[in-house]
This record gives structure tokens, C-alpha cells and sequence, in this order.
């Protein structure tokens, strides 16, 4: 069963994307909005987590986020797919469930 894992949360205040990047299995899709968009930016201390499970996962990033925080988008890591709302909405439907972290 392939599962969408949503984060909200920075990487600099909550240790829940990389309890995910541990235990989410093969072909499931991590999705990063409001705050968690800091860990797509290249050389975080999240990077090499993520970078780890590349082959396996799906990353996802929503693009209108990252804007609103001012993250340049040749900073960001490219192996995120950017999204819209509208792909937002899409890729929920692409997935067996979605699990919101906090």
C-alpha cells in the first residue's frame, strides 16, 4: 500500500521528517509544505537522509510554500518535484492514504 506522508514541520524544530525517511516503505511519497519546505533546500542537515531513500521514495515540495518563505528555487534540490495546489490535490488521489505528521 503506497502512502502519501505529509510534513509541515522544519527539519530545524521537529525530528519527524527523518523518523519518516526511516520507516516509510517503498514507493510511498513524502510531501513537504508550509515550514517542511526548509528541508528541501541543498545541503541541509537533512540532505543525506533524503537523499538515502531517493531511489525508493517519491519527494514531493510545494512550490507556492517554498516561494511564500522566500526559498529560491535553484537552491532547492531538484530530485523534489515542485507542486501547485492543483498537483497538491492530484497526487492525494494518486495514493492508497495520506498520513499528516506532526
Amino acid at each position: 500500500m503506497a502512502i502519501l506522508h505529509i510534513h509541515n514541520k522544519s527539519p530545524g524544530t521537529s525530528t519527524s521528517l527523518n523518523t519518516c525517511l526511516r520507516l516509510a516503505k517503498r514507493d510511498s511519497g513524502i510531501l513537504l509544505i508550509e515550514d517542511a519546505v526548509y528541508a528541501a533546500l541543498a545541503g541541509n542537515k537533512t540532505a543525506p537522509n533524503i537523499a538515502g531513500r531517493m531511489s525508493e521514495l517519491s519527494f514531493y515540495l510545494l512550490i507556492n510554500d517554498a516561494t511564500a518563505r522566500g526559498l529560491i528555487d535553484n537552491k532547492l534540490m531538484p530530485e523534489f518535484s515542485r507542486i501547485d495546489y492543483h498537483g497538491f490535490v492530484q497526487i492525494c488521489t494518486e495514493y492508497d492514504r495520506t498520513v499528516s505528521w506532526l
